[in-house]
């Protein structure tokens, strides 16, 4: 399942990823993995969570975020959740994008059998009608 958090910038969304990150926790039987940018969360996400800093491994693009969570998806057969903070920041793009790494993230979350969360800081009108659907409530 894709999940996008949505919002202009100071309206909650990282609370919000962190609370979800801490439910996420409480009923994986696996791994779950919070992608962010920097190193901002450090203290604020449990430490049974996988922490990954986006700018340590260069990631820049939404194919470069792609292929990202497709290898984390790949290299651990249990990782139940994946969480991305700053979606836009990693990839450096509007929120058009969001269209693209819906279509290509629903396929992977089928296959490796993993919830995805985005945090897109953008309002709500500003994403893609095709994905909205998609944005949590």
């Amino acid at each position: 399942m894709v999940t996008l958090l949505t919002g202009k910038k100071g309206s909650g969304k990282t609370k919000k990823l962190i609370e979800m990150a801490n439910a996420a926790l409480e009923k994986s039987n696996g791994n779950v993995v919070v992608i962010e940018k920097g190193q901002q969360m450090t203290y604020t996400i449990p430490y049974a969570a996988r922490l990954v800093d986006s700018d340590a491994y260069d990631i820049k693009g939404a194919d470069a975020l792609l292929g990202f969570i497709s290898g984390i998806c790949a290299g651990n057969y249990d990782v139940t959740d994946i969480i991305v903070d700053s979606t836009l920041k990693i990839t450096g793009t509007g929120a058009e994008i969001c269209e693209y790494l819906v279509s290509e993230l629903k396929k992977l979350s089928a296959s490796a059998d993993t919830n995805v969360v985005l945090s897109i800081s953008a309002a709500e009108e500003e994403i893609p009608a095709s994905v909205a659907e998609y944005v949590l409530k």
